[in-house]
């Protein structure tokens, strides 16, 4: 009996030993489509502990700690990060934008998402001795707004952009808080992200499963929505977390700025057959409709959807979607005379400094509704 009580000390004390070995990442925005992918990442390696924070606690994150707190209250964020000491790295994905409006410029969710980012670093700056790197996380909307013209390829060396933007706020905070520090901080810049999330604001592939199985339900085709062709970038979640690491353990990334995509560039009615094929439809000829305002009259039917394939996904189709079919509407270019212009960036900078992960994205569209597949979130491939 005395032996067994002392293994069992033991086991506990080298388990403690452990944990406090172990590097600790902290994500913010654990919800979003960005933070739920680079905490999913993390909490996968045996080398990390995970913590993530965000208002609405993030599903299927088995080995993460969670904690709900609202970014915008300064007193919970003081209570709540205070008490994190140990953690060595940081991955910023949070992001507060209102409903049908552009966050980027509107000068109240400029400043409400400059003051979530200090309530959440400023209490750790105060108690943390252990913490080595922050990755913040920005866009290419850095170079200019989204109907402005940019240079092609445009590249973290080029002059800022004068528009308003929330992320110079933080940007400018972030590096005077650094000045005489031990710990660095990198930012990156991914172009349209895809990827593993539910509720989401900015993701895509949540508002095309819905709107593919409810059109597969009536043996329809997949109609494309949108409108005017538009070549694009995209970003893999997963590569943009391996991205991160990368940025938190690179002695190349320590305070400097990195585009990040795929690698290749897009055009959906290109892409629409791939697409289709992996939801196990056929692809159907131009169709424009909002999905934005069309999907809103078929909350019934994607009810009806989920309970005869028996999926586990929400039954609400905005606890599934969030806001990606008004998303999805403006990166279809619906309702448009023509396309907004063409935005393409430099990965040179990521990959001279060793960052030379890459992606088809044929092959990660295939992958991602694949993965919701398995996840039983939307239909089967091979459910008529």
């Amino acid at each position: 009996m005395a032996l067994n009580y002392a293994i069992l000390q033991f086991n506990n004390l080298a388990y403690d030993h452990y944990m406090n070995k172990l590097k600790h990442m902290l994500v913010l925005g654990g919800s979003g489509l960005v933070g739920y992918n680079v905490a999913k990442y993390f909490s996968n390696k045996v080398d990390w502990k995970v913590t993530t924070a965000s208002r609405r606690t993030p599903e299927n994150l088995i080995n993460a700690r969670t904690i709900s707190v609202d970014l915008s209250n300064e007193t919970s964020c003081s209570n709540v990060f205070s008490q994190l000491q140990d953690v060595s790295h940081i991955v910023y994905a949070a992001y507060f934008e209102k409903a049908g409006t552009k966050g980027w410029n509107e000068p109240e969710q400029m400043e409400i998402n400059k003051k979530m980012f200090q309530n959440v670093i400023a209490p750790m700056l105060k108690v943390n001795k252990c913490l080595q790197h922050i990755t913040l996380i920005q866009g290419t909307k850095a170079y200019g707004d989204p109907l402005s013209v940019i240079p092609i390829p445009a590249k973290e060396k080029s002059p800022r952009a004068t528009h308003d933007i929330f992320y110079w706020l933080q940007e400018d905070w972030l590096k005077s808080q650094q000045i005489g520090k031990s710990w660095s901080w990198t930012i990156l810049r991914p172009q349209i992200i895809f990827g593993e999330s539910l509720g989401s604001h900015m993701n895509i592939i949540p508002a095309i499963g819905a709107y593919a199985a409810i059109l597969k339900s009536e043996k329809k085709p997949l109609y494309f929505p949108g409108g005017p062709s538009w070549v694009r970038e995209a970003v893999d979640a997963e590569l943009l977390a391996k991205a991160c690491e990368w940025a938190g353990s690179s002695p190349s990334c320590v305070n400097e700025t990195f585009n990040i995509t795929n690698g290749d560039v897009f055009e959906w009615r290109n892409i629409w057959p791939s697409i289709a094929d992996a939801l196990g439809m056929l692809p159907g000829p131009d169709k424009p409709l909002s999905l934005n305002y069309e999907m809103s009259n078929y909350q019934e039917k994607w009810r009806r959807v989920v309970r005869f394939n028996n999926l586990s996904s929400p039954e609400d189709l905005e606890s599934f979607v969030g806001q990606g079919f008004a998303y999805a509407d403006r990166q279809f270019c619906y309702g448009m005379a023509e396309a907004p212009p063409v935005r393409l960036v430099s990965t040179i900078k990521a990959r001279e400094a060793g960052f030379n992960d890459c992606i088809d994205t044929e092959l990660m569209f295939r992958k991602c509704f694949k993965n919701y597949q398995d996840l039983n979130w939307i239909p089967k491939k091979n459910v008529p």
